[in-house]
């Protein structure tokens, strides 16, 4: 069954120095006229058989989608009246294409959460990272997605070019001040190929440094869970009741479609089966449990091009073992449910073996949660993550 829907609007009004997401940069309002107006046709066609009306939650990504203006109210629509379910409905946005008016027109298409990417609430900093918006614009549009009664998170990134330890306590405490029930912390990382690779190339900004950046990350632990926010998965922290419902879909296995050029997908064989003619996908082994997909062109299915996508194809231990490795993201771990499963796939004795490694390394414990035992990563384990979940994933072998 389809949980999530994921749609990517790949426009942006600028490229940021660092990003080497599939995004472009444009201003061109008939190129975007015509991407919402080809999504939208491909969403009646998909939204007819029925396949979207399972959907709890959607989310618009990119790029900056809050470009598109009044066409993304029109999008988001379109999404609203074919996944009629929908409990949670993220839009994202910048906040210098976020005004008071999309805000308000948003949540009356259906519309529940902005994800604002605010990264940093330091002139300076947002313009040593090529963004176009400044930490006053980022106030002024987390009101405005409050005072539309959506729910609101941003983006925070530790490592920016000119960040100090004096600098990034104020943009943690700039964004509680907000009164924002929801906070994401990323460390930066140079990509090859971006504008900002090529500055640290020739010795014109420093490579972030590792050390100060996990001192970034325990700091934001430690004043977001102050300020009421807890952490529920690696890099977010949430006010109680405002945890993202669509990120939990991607760390728990849910079954979710992407839907646009480098929109990814992952799929339990059933879905894909029931979906793949609609997509245009391929066919896959008798054996696949789970298809992760990627779309590589602009073309939707039932256009005169046809489609395209990378795939992979996994077993039914790899899913599991993936489960189990994504479940550790998540501040509650993974159930006996999860646990019980696993071991009937991949073996008991393996199984058991990486759970007591991970008990011995400090990396995981046992907890009660809700009246049922998890297995829960540490502290330790947070700080490690790469360590724990390769004892997970290793179980895919």
């Amino acid at each position: 069954m389809l949980d999530a829907l994921y749609i990517h609007v790949p426009f942006c009004h600028a490229k940021c120095l660092y990003c080497d997401f599939d995004s472009r940069a444009c201003r061109d309002r008939a190129a975007y006229e015509a991407y919402a107006a080809s999504m939208i046709a491909y969403l009646g066609r998909l939204g007819s058989t029925g396949a979207l009306a399972p959907c709890r939650t959607a989310y618009i990504g990119g790029g900056t989608p809050s470009v598109l203006g009044e066409r993304l109210v029109a999008l988001a629509s379109a999404v609203h009246m074919m996944a009629p379910g929908l409990e949670e409905f993220t839009c994202e946005a910048n906040p210098e294409s976020f005004t008071w008016r999309l805000a308000h027109a948003l949540a009356g298409a259906g519309v529940t959460r902005i994800s604002l990417g605010v990264q940093s609430f330091d002139d300076a900093e947002l313009r040593a990272l090529g963004r176009l918006h400044t930490a006053d614009k980022a106030r002024v549009a987390i009101a405005a997605a409050l005072d539309a009664g959506l729910a609101a998170s941003c983006d925070l990134m530790c490592g920016i070019p000119l960040q100090t330890e004096e600098s990034w306590v104020a943009t943690l405490d700039a964004a509680i001040a907000t009164g924002i029930g929801h906070v994401s912390v990323y460390p930066l990382t140079i990509e090859e190929g971006t504008p900002l690779a090529r500055k640290v190339d020739a010795g014109e900004v420093a490579e972030p440094d590792p050390d100060f950046q996990a001192w970034c990350m325990e700091e934001a632990r430690r004043r977001l869970m102050a300020a009421g926010m807890h952490p529920y998965e690696v890099a977010s922290y949430a006010r109680p009741g405002k945890e993202c419902a669509h990120n939990i879909a991607y760390w728990t296995g849910r079954s979710y479609l992407g839907l646009g050029r480098s929109a990814a997908s992952m799929l339990d064989r059933e879905t894909y089966d029931a979906l793949r003619t609609g997509l245009g996908a391929p066919e896959v082994a008798g054996a696949t449990a789970r298809i992760r997909f990627v779309q590589t062109t602009d073309a939707l299915p039932g256009e005169a091009e046809v489609p395209r996508y990378e795939l992979e194809e996994m077993s039914a231990r790899e899913a599991a073992a993936e489960d189990l490795m994504l479940g550790m993201r998540m501040s509650r771990g993974v159930g006996d449910g999860l646990l019980a499963y696993a071991r009937e796939v991949i073996g008991t004795d393996a199984v058991d073996t990486a759970i007591d490694e991970a008990l011995a390394r400090g990396l995981a414990v046992w907890e009660e949660l809700d009246g049922a035992r998890h297995l829960a990563p540490t502290h330790d384990g947070w700080l490690l993550g790469n360590e724990l979940y390769g004892l997970f994933w290793d179980l895919a072998a």
